[in-house]
């Protein structure tokens, strides 16, 4: 049985650049930096000679990661027609505590979103789309009414 959600793996350009966004922009904390490749690497991603840049991050005190993975081998390009509702992973939501304020740091740093912030229909939360550095959605939740 699932115990728990470990993390979430998001394929980047450049680590560094996406740094720039996850860590500077919203906070996460650097939990683990690796550079893999070998045989058991190669086996678990059904890839040949993989080198892969992983860096870990965490949001405050949870125990769910995001690990961000620049392929060194194998390089991969954003296709800019994946729509959000595409199959497949679509976005990653993060709990915020002033999504206005976060909306007006991030906009003001460059970072695109799909509409300013608005409270959901049924009043639960505050709720914003932005996209990361390589196009990837991000779901900004304030909660403003109970607990999830």
């Amino acid at each position: 049985m699932v115990r728990n959600v470990r993390h979430f793996g998001i394929v980047v350009r450049d680590v560094e650049r996406s740094l720039l966004f996850y860590r500077d922009l919203l906070g996460l904390k650097i939990v683990k930096v690796a550079m893999e490749s070998g045989p058991y690497i190669d086996n678990m991603l059904a890839l040949d000679h993989v080198s892969v840049k992983t860096v870990k991050m965490a949001a405050g005190e949870g125990e769910t990661l995001l690990e961000l993975l620049e392929f060194v081998s194998h390089p991969r390009h954003f296709d800019p027609g994946r729509e959000i509702c595409s199959l497949g992973p679509s976005h990653l939501a993060f709990t915020v505590e002033n999504v206005d304020l976060l909306y007006e740091q991030l906009s003001l740093s460059g970072v695109s979103f799909n509409a300013p912030p608005q409270v959901s229909p049924d009043g639960y939360a505050r709720v914003a789309f932005c996209k990361d550095p390589d196009g990837s959605s991000i779901e900004l939740v304030e909660v403003i009414r109970g607990r999830v």
